[in-house]
């Protein structure tokens, strides 16, 4: 009982910060999730939260969407992140989530060190950025660090930001979930922890974009780039810890 309160706890507090940060709560909770459950697992549930979470910032954040962007970078995402998905039992799982952390972790220092820095905010990168952030989301269950790093780009205001990614995100994971599934990567026991991943995808998105609310433009720039470098850091460790 105590583990499996403590594993909500996590999920929660990744679900909050997934909303501030605005890539959604996969890159703190695949990372977290992986002391409890073994990696298929983890894609599995990984996926069911994702899709509960992105539902309700869809609902908390209607108001505000780039539906250009949406399609640009959404796409090529949902395509590749189906072939990623396929490809989660044969290729060393390892190789990506160290190229995932070293991505994050130099992008997230180069952008804090070079502020002004900005990535040609085109349709051909918005496109690149898409279809690598989905297929690393299939392959080791999290591409929004990616995701986020490639909206930058676009210097969405926050509450665009934190929506674009959710629409994004939501086709993501609810094409991913159909091939976990047919994989059989859910068992019996991982449907009991289906209620309290609603509950717990919708009270920390609230909680999330409360929070959200009171910070400013450039602190939140800052908040993104600092989450992604923490959760780079946090993901190298355990994987050559592993």
């Amino acid at each position: 009982m105590q583990q499996t309160l403590l594993f909500f706890f996590l999920a929660f507090l990744s679900e909050i910060a997934g909303t501030v940060g605005g890539f959604g709560s996969s890159i703190f909770f695949v990372p977290l999730a992986q002391f409890f459950f073994d990696f298929k697992m983890v894609l599995g549930i990984t996926a069911m939260l994702h899709v509960f979470s992105n539902a309700a910032k869809l609902v908390f954040f209607r108001e505000h969407f780039s539906w250009r962007l949406v399609l640009v970078i959404g796409t090529p995402s949902v395509l590749l992140v189906i072939v990623g998905a396929y490809l989660s039992d044969v290729i060393n799982v390892k190789y990506a989530e160290v190229i995932l952390a070293s991505f994050c972790i130099l992008f997230s220092i180069f952008f804090l060190w070079k502020p002004d820095f900005k990535i040609a905010p085109s349709i051909v990168n918005g496109a690149s950025g898409g279809a690598i952030a989905g297929f690393i989301a299939g392959l080791v269950g999290t591409g929004g660090a990616i995701r986020a790093i490639c909206l930058s780009a676009f210097a969405l205001e926050k509450n665009v930001f934190v929506a674009t990614s959710a629409a994004i995100d939501f086709g993501v994971d609810f094409s991913r979930s159909f091939i976990y599934f047919y994989k059989g990567y859910m068992n019996a026991s991982s449907w009991l922890y289906v209620p309290g991943l609603f509950a717990i995808a919708f009270a920390g998105s609230y909680v999330g974009k409360k929070i959200l609310n009171k910070v400013s433009q450039e602190n939140f720039k800052r908040i993104v780039l600092l989450f992604v470098l923490i959760t780079g850091v946090a993901l190298l460790i355990k994987t050559f810890s592993g």
